[in-house]
């Protein structure tokens, strides 16, 4: 037996890290003891933001329909008082006359002469 045969052989320095962090690792994993309802506890926490969430969004959809609605009702009042020109039935463009039949032509008239 010679002396290399002896002798450990050297750790690279990949392998030496891989090993020395597994060792880490594991004595850090052999101390943590999780408690026996750890995973109820947080799923029920979880549970309780997610709800928190959905209402906190229920509500905010709610607030901007209000606001929006609100805004829409405002507009349309601030419209003036008296009528425009679209509803006033008079002149050439109106076609109609403001009895209801059309210009030129008497209710009791037929249309072929």
């Amino acid at each position: 037996m010679t002396y290399r045969d002896a002798t450990p052989s050297p750790d690279t320095g990949a392998d030496r890290t891989e090993r020395e962090l597994r060792e880490a690792l594991s004595a850090l994993a052999d101390g943590v003891r999780a408690a026996p309802d750890a995973y109820r506890t947080a799923r029920g926490e979880w549970l309780r933001r997610e709800r928190r969430r959905r209402l906190v969004l229920a509500v905010l959809i709610a607030v901007v329909f209000a606001l929006a609605t609100l805004i829409g009702l405002w507009v349309l009042n601030r419209t003036p008082a008296e009528h425009g020109v679209i509803f006033s039935g008079t002149g050439a463009h109106a076609g109609v006359s403001q009895t209801g039949s059309p210009t030129g032509l008497s209710p009791t008239a037929s249309p072929g002469g």
